[in-house]
């Protein structure tokens, strides 16, 4: 995850400064508190596990960067279909969990096809999936545009735009 991390923000070091950010399926939070220690002007957190969000709440005191953090407790596509109104953010992250026997929804394709999402992202922003390598993407995007596609071990990293 260290190796993901870094290779998503040294690509992504001029656009953070100033920038506001949403950190989709958050976890434990670390791409939100890595643009903020980045100098992101704020970073809305979703996650809907309650101990995840504890975690977040724990990671950014102890960084001291909870000022400049929304965190919310929710389902990312609850969420998505509530917020479709406010402000747009300029780069949105999502770290989905993988497709599983278990877990037989993939929520990366699911997230390419959310028009609500395209609403949370202002023109010309980054939309971050993280996703498995071994999962395929649908022919039809969605009006999705790849610019760029990168495998770390078991994380494939897509960086999308708007075509």
């Amino acid at each position: 995850m260290d190796q993901v991390r870094g290779a998503v923000f040294s690509s992504l070091a001029t656009l953070i400064p100033e920038a506001r950010v949403l950190d989709l399926f958050a976890g434990a939070g670390g791409l939100g508190i890595e643009a903020l220690s980045r100098g992101a002007k704020g970073v809305t957190f979703v996650e809907r596990d309650r101990r995840a969000v504890d975690c977040i709440r724990a990671n950014l005191e102890k960084t001291r960067l909870l000022g400049g953090a929304e965190l919310l407790c929710l389902d990312v596509f609850v969420y998505l279909g509530r917020a479709a109104s406010g402000q747009p953010f300029d780069l949105v992250f999502a770290d989905p969990p993988y497709t599983t026997a278990d877990q037989p929804v993939d929520f990366a394709v699911r997230m390419l096809a959310s028009a609500e999402l395209v609403a949370r992202l202002i023109p010309g922003g980054l939309f971050i999936l993280e996703k498995s390598p071994g999962s395929p993407l649908p022919e039809d995007l969605g009006g999705w545009e790849i610019i760029r596609q990168k495998r770390y071990g078991t994380t494939e990293v897509l960086f999308l735009q708007r075509a």
